[in-house]
């Protein structure tokens, strides 16, 4: 698989690099850059009025074009100088790996384009939403940084094993929405699965808390003051019915706070309120108060059972630095602190993000298991001891002890050595002829081998995802299903035809193409088209042919009595040519 690449991309892991698809910017039909260029001239003249500054100035620093979908080669080539990339994927991705992008400054774009049908809005995430949405707002350094440091903080998100469920409804939806010709009852379908898994889902995970304010601001975001907010949010960029909805009084107004976490989203319906932040530094503010209440944080007994309910991989860390990475299965805990974890299969054992030598997946197949805390009756815990200490306790090499841990926890064996970090603390201990046991039950048996003990007197932080990638194979990405490419009937191939004669037309492409015979052909074969004949009233208005643009006046007043819900479009693209008019 070929993409376009630069020294950011190729700075990804291996894991994030395997959603990456190419662009295949041939694929985009006459049809989609009409789409783009429609909503980008209603965007642009609109959001002109709504948006915060950094939207303007950043669609001229990111070279985004009106006219033309934007390729990835050319954003990356202007996107590096503000210290950005972009990639296509093909969809929704998993959210721990969406937000993992950012923290590397990658922007994530789902190449597909909206249909004409879905112009106004689309559940799926499209080049519209992703590049006319995202990409000119990180122009501005302070919400750039915030995008960064949300990835950092987000992509650590503990989910439960309930949130992958969701995603995959979701992504489900947003496919089938898009997707030409699906039945209403599939769409509807999908959309109550939807619904009852989110009604479902009990108490919230880390990762669903932090994906609500994700949408509250990075897409659905109001910055300013409750009474003149300015948009900034993509979602609200990209959507030319939403961007005018959401500043009337229809939509509630809150001052953006941690209880955005609680708000929960419809991705097929309007927001019926939204959150204004102040200023771009405040959403900064709120993303550390709610990085605080996390596991990556806080640790502990509550950080445990998190990684236990999410069944999926994750980490913990020691007060000693020490991580230990797995999928966890079950924790000992006393007076509310944990006394002992417990992994089960693949386990891997780092050091600042790096494996330990020797204590990588192949060293622990099985699982880990080890005590958490001080030892029954000594202030001093292991970590704190200094060399001399150890001796004088006999945690020494070649030394036969038995170790008893407040709370009850009892490891007893023959000391083989032991690992240091960097500052000298022991982190790990390893023995054989080990017995672990809890009151009368056995954790470890000497017949199970070598028994590694990791030392630390507290777990200070729990988070998604394993210490250092390179321990485990991540790349197992196969989604559910792919984005439909719909197969174009022979009339369908013919409409795109006369799309891309009035764009090379209008382009000073080919001016011999007649425009009277276009408009012919579209009233005769493709009635219910609008789209055409609007960019053919333009270019009439343009070229001062006012007959023709009469003509093709009457032919749009006939269309809006067919399609009264496409009425509203049609009289958009005209007052558009008008606006340009007076403005020329």
């Amino acid at each position: 698989m070929q993409y376009e690449t630069n020294p950011l991309i190729e700075r990804l892991p291996r894991h994030l690099k395997q959603f990456i698809k190419p662009q295949n910017y041939d694929d985009y039909t006459p049809i989609n850059q009409a789409v783009w260029r429609y909503v980008m001239r209603k965007n642009v003249d609109y959001l002109s009025r709504v948006a915060h500054d950094s939207y303007t100035e950043g669609l001229k620093k990111t070279g985004i074009s009106i006219d033309h979908i934007p390729s990835m080669y050319g954003m990356n080539r202007i996107l590096k100088e503000i210290g950005w990339a972009a990639v296509a994927v093909d969809g929704f991705i998993p959210p721990n790996a969406f937000m993992e992008f950012q923290a590397y400054n990658v922007l994530v774009i789902a190449s597909d384009i909206r249909q004409l049908e879905n112009i106004e809005y689309t559940p799926a995430p499209d080049i519209i939403h992703e590049g006319a949405g995202h990409a000119p707002i990180i122009a501005n350094p302070e919400y750039a940084e915030y995008l960064r440091r949300f990835g950092e903080i987000g992509c650590k998100a503990i989910s439960s094993a309930r949130d992958y469920e969701i995603y995959e409804a979701i992504r489900h939806l947003s496919i089938i929405k898009e997707a030409e010709g699906t039945p209403v009852e599939e769409i509807e379908a999908a959309e109550k699965k939807v619904d009852e898994l989110q009604k479902e889902a009990g108490e919230p995970s880390e990762m669903a808390l932090i994906r609500n304010l994700h949408w509250w601001t990075v897409e659905y975001g109001l910055i300013g003051t409750l009474d003149n907010p300015k948009i900034y949010g993509a979602g609200l960029l990209s959507s030319i019915g939403e961007s005018t909805w959401c500043m009337t009084d229809k939509v509630k107004k809150l001052p953006y706070t941690l209880e955005a976490a609680y708000q929960d989203f419809d991705i097929t319906k309007p927001q019926p309120q939204l959150f204004v932040t102040p200023d771009f530094a405040h959403l900064s503010l709120v993303l550390e108060e709610f990085a605080n209440t996390m596991a990556l944080r806080k640790g502990g007994l509550s950080g445990l059972q998190k990684l236990i309910n999410s069944k999926a991989l994750g980490t913990v860390e020691l007060s000693t630095g020490l991580q230990v990475s797995g999928v966890f299965n079950r924790v000992i805990s006393h007076e509310g602190r944990p006394i002992y974890f417990q992994t089960h299969g693949d386990t891997a054992l780092a050091l600042r993000e790096k494996e330990l030598v020797g204590h990588g997946t192949l060293n622990h197949p099985d699982g880990f298991g080890s005590p958490v805390g001080k030892l029954k009756g000594i202030n001093l815990a292991i970590e704190d001891m200094s060399p001399r200490d150890l001796k004088a306790y006999k945690i020494y090499e070649g030394e036969s002890i038995r170790l008893e841990f407040e709370g009850g926890i009892a490891v007893e064996g023959n000391i083989i050595t032991g690992k240091r970090n960097l500052q000298g603390k022991i982190i790990l201990i390893s023995f054989e002829n080990c017995t672990v046991t809890y009151g009368e039950e056995v954790l470890f048996k000497p017949e199970w081998g070598i028994y590694d003990m990791a030392v630390g007197k507290e777990v200070i932080s729990a988070f998604s995802g394993p210490a250092d990638s390179n321990s485990f194979d991540l790349i197992t990405h196969v989604p559910s299903e792919q984005t439909i490419k719909a197969k174009r009937p022979e009339k369908t191939l013919r409409l795109e035809q006369l799309y891309q004669q009035i764009r090379e037309y209008r382009e000073g492409s080919n001016q011999t193409i007649s425009r009277h015979k276009v408009f012919n052909e579209l009233r005769e074969d493709h009635p219910r088209d609008w789209l055409l004949s609007v960019e053919l009233y333009e270019l009439a208005v343009q070229g001062g042919d006012h007959e023709f643009a009469e003509e093709i006046l009457g032919h749009l007043q006939q269309i809006k009595l067919d399609r009264p819900e496409v009425g509203h479009l049609i009289d958009n693209g005209i007052e558009l040519v008008e606006t340009s008019k007076v403005g020329s």
